[in-house]
């Protein structure tokens, strides 16, 4: 049994124009998921080391403002919060380090008195830890492909030997 297509379905049935468009449009969902996979890691890279200058910053002022004698004369860095916090988001010209979307929630500095065979013993050591948020703006695009991922939360901490001014 043969089936026979009128002449103008004939001349469609053998012609492969419309063949790459098609074959495009299956591919273009795969593109667009790789296209915002890629911007999304990107930013994600680029805010993250960015936090981790900011917090190293932040761990180098401590070490220097603190006394080296914190240890042994008693006292404490929570004092340095605020200051801590303005260093992991701010240059020196107080201008926002990072893009709307990233989010500094918390800078906690801590203390930790290390005894041993040290100059100064016991030896302090500063910890300074900063909670953050990344709003993802491609998330939505994501969202077709699977589960929307809107933020991700993430602690970046940096330790120094507090050295005292």
């Amino acid at each position: 049994m043969t089936i026979r297509l009128p002449s103008p379905l004939k001349r469609l049935a053998k012609s492969d124009d419309g063949a790459i468009l098609v074959e495009f449009g299956l591919i273009l969902p795969l593109m667009l998921l790789m296209l915002a996979m890629t911007l999304e890691t990107a930013r994600i890279m680029w805010s993250y080391q960015a936090v981790i200058a900011g917090v190293r910053d932040a761990s180098r002022y401590m070490s220097r403002v603190t006394p080296s004698d914190i240890c042994s004369s008693g006292g404490s860095v929570t004092g340095l919060t605020t200051t801590l916090k303005g260093i992991v988001e701010n240059d020196r010209d107080d201008n926002g380090l990072f893009p709307p979307s990233i989010t500094v929630n918390s800078v906690t500095p801590s203390l930790t008195c290390v005894t041993g065979t040290y100059r100064v013993s016991p030896a302090p050591v500063g910890q300074v830890n900063a909670n953050i948020t990344i709003q993802l703006p491609m998330g939505r695009v994501l969202a077709l492909f699977g589960d929307e991922i809107s933020s991700i939360t993430t602690n970046v901490s940096d330790t120094t030997r507090i050295i005292g001014q």
